[in-house]
This record gives C-alpha cells, sequence and structure tokens, in this order.
C-alpha cells in the first residue's frame, strides 16, 4: 500500500509564468501549425500555377533550341572537331536550323500550356469566386 501512495503522489514542478512562455515558444517551433487556406489564397495558387507552368514549358523549349542553335553556330564557325569544312556544314546548318525552330515553338508551347492548363482550373476558380462574390 506505501508503495501505490507514493506512485499517486509523484514529484510536480511548476514553472514561472516567464519559463512557460519560453517553453510554449519552444513546443511551437516543434510543432506544425494547423494551416487552413482561404478561398482567396486557393485562387490566387491555382492562378499562379498555370502561368508557371505554362512559363516553365517555354523556357525548357527556348533554351534547349538556343543551345542547339548555338551549338551548330560555333561546329560552322570554329575548327574545334577537325572535320573538313563541308562535313561541319552538313552537321552545323541542319542543327541551327532546328535550334531555330525550338526556339520559334516556345511561344506556342507556352500558350497551348497555359489554355490546357486554364481550361482544367476554371471550373474550381469560378465556383470559389462565386461564392466570395456572394
Amino acid at each position: 500500500m506505501k508503495q501505490n501512495d507514493q506512485e499517486k503522489e509523484g514529484f510536480a514542478y511548476t514553472y514561472s509564468a516567464e519559463e512557460q512562455k519560453e517553453l510554449r515558444a519552444i513546443r511551437d517551433k516543434y510543432t506544425e501549425p494547423e494551416k487552413t487556406e482561404t478561398p482567396l489564397e486557393i485562387i490566387r495558387r491555382l492562378d499562379s500555377g498555370v502561368t508557371q507552368a505554362a512559363t516553365t514549358a517555354a523556357l525548357i523549349f527556348g533554351i534547349l533550341g538556343a543551345l542547339i542553335l548555338g551549338s551548330g553556330m560555333s561546329l560552322i564557325m570554329t575548327d574545334i572537331l577537325a572535320f573538313p569544312i563541308l562535313t561541319r556544314f552538313l552537321i552545323g546548318i541542319p542543327l541551327g536550323i532546328l535550334g531555330g525552330v525550338l526556339c520559334a515553338l516556345a511561344y506556342p508551347v507556352y500558350r497551348r500550356v497555359y489554355e490546357s492548363r486554364r481550361r482544367r482550373v476554371a471550373p474550381e476558380i469560378l465556383r470559389l469566386t462565386e461564392e466570395m462574390m456572394k
């Protein structure tokens, strides 16, 4: 019986108000706050996702095209590979044309990705804006 009484009593220590405040601050650093998005934040996130995806696709096409175009020009204008001039022209000109075509396709790719993403998120954005305007 004596042992049960000791277990119930235990050791209790109370911290001062300052220490309590410090403990809460430390605990808050390690706990994930519950984050609820407002409808406006959701709309902003959806809208930015549309333009970011389109911009990324266009940048990939444009940068890749510029690199290929530059490689073709470099083949033609330099003597790096020690190929005969005719071979360098036969390789460099098509590479340059391919790179130019990829650069030219960057904007149509942007428009296509943008329109595709916009059609996909439009119903959700319209629904949220209708709720907010009521």
